[in-house]
């Protein structure tokens, strides 16, 4: 395979150990596929504000997509440059759908700059404290939303995920991505793939120039996308079933043993 152009990987479960830490040897790795012209796009469903000290951390600047593809971040000026959000209509109507599907759930809204988070929504996600804001209902958010959250206390999130999708029926993107009893909801058509499909337009790559990383449902499309994907060894069942290519698990530097083979 000749070197990618374009390293994209997910963060918690993959790039990340089980410290939620970039470990040397992946550090290295990262920095010999930057120096070989690789550019490192992280893919993840973190917000913005949850992606900043990882970057430092790791050496990685330009473009981050984050909220599973709802948001494009610009690493170097901390901006958001595209939002692509639930429009108000279609917020309102997958509240109602998976009330009634998914009985006793609590809702939240992330929008890039924060979470706005109904009574009873009991996920403290990260680096949220300072900008978590209670609201009554969040389907009468006063600002765009750039994914629904949904979270039980009680519901495994495989049969939540089984009995939302049956609910919503294409009318809005349906994931997770390992946070116990919580699904994550975007809008038609937008996922960690699809945004990281234009990205890759803008610059004239093409997808079999991209390599890819990731452990759970919501990095499946971008593993897909990628000329090579990677399962991470601790991924999700369905990830490891569905993709051919593995590597090693997130605390086993797994993505520093790929980057090492394709660009040492």
């Amino acid at each position: 395979m000749t070197p990618p152009r374009i390293v994209a990987t997910d963060l918690d479960g993959t790039l990340l150990d089980s410290r939620h830490s970039v470990s040397p040897r992946t550090r290295r790795a990262l920095r010999l596929a930057r120096e070989s012209g690789a550019e490192i796009v992280f893919v993840t469903a973190r917000a913005p504000r949850g992606v900043d000290q990882i970057a430092e951390q790791a050496g990685v600047t330009g473009t981050a997509i984050c909220s599973n593809g709802a948001v494009v971040y610009d690493l170097d000026t901390r901006e958001i440059v595209a939002t692509h959000a639930l429009d108000p209509g279609g917020l309102r109507e997958m509240v109602e759908i998976l009330t009634e599907a998914l009985p006793g759930v609590a809702f939240a809204a992330e929008t890039g700059r924060g979470v706005l988070a109904e009574p009873g929504y009991g996920v403290a996600h990260t680096n949220d404290a300072a900008c978590r804001r209670e609201v009554p209902a969040v389907s009468e958010a006063d600002e765009p939303v750039a994914k629904l959250l949904v979270w039980s206390r009680t519901h495994p999130v495989d049969e939540m995920f089984a009995a939302a999708v049956a609910a919503v029926d294409g009318q809005a993107e349906v994931t997770h991505s390992g946070v116990p009893g919580l699904l994550e909801i975007s809008a038609t058509g937008v996922t960690k793939a699809g945004t990281l499909a234009l990205h890759c337009e803008a610059r004239g790559v093409a997808a079999a120039e991209v390599v890819a990383f990731g452990d759970m449902p919501n990095d499946l499309a971008v593993l897909t996308f990628a000329g090579a994907g990677y399962a991470m060894a601790n991924a999700h069942h369905l990830v490891r079933s569905a993709v051919e290519r593995h590597t090693l698990s997130n605390d086993e530097d797994g993505v520093a043993v790929v980057l090492e083979r394709l660009f040492g």
